[in-house]
């Protein structure tokens, strides 16, 4: 049995996540045009969800970009 460590916050995985995120999003945006109901109402749930994921990668990526100028990464 191996042990594995925790993946470390690599900044360009998170810089990848925040672009899919945005896809995705931008995707579901097209669709809801096309849909209604439950379907319409899921997707505008995600969506938030999707938000916030996309404000947090953004202040994470800010954060990580502010530690390695002052020389902490």
């Amino acid at each position: 049995m191996s042990i594995h460590e925790p993946e470390s916050n690599d900044s360009a995985k998170n810089v990848e996540r925040l672009k899919k995120t945005i896809r995705n999003k931008e995707a579901a945006e097209m669709a809801m045009e096309f849909a209604e109901g439950e379907e319409l109402a899921a997707i505008k749930k995600k969506n938030e969800r999707r938000e916030e994921s996309i404000d947090g990668l953004r202040a994470e990526i800010l954060a990580e970009a502010k530690s390695r100028i002052n020389g902490y990464i």
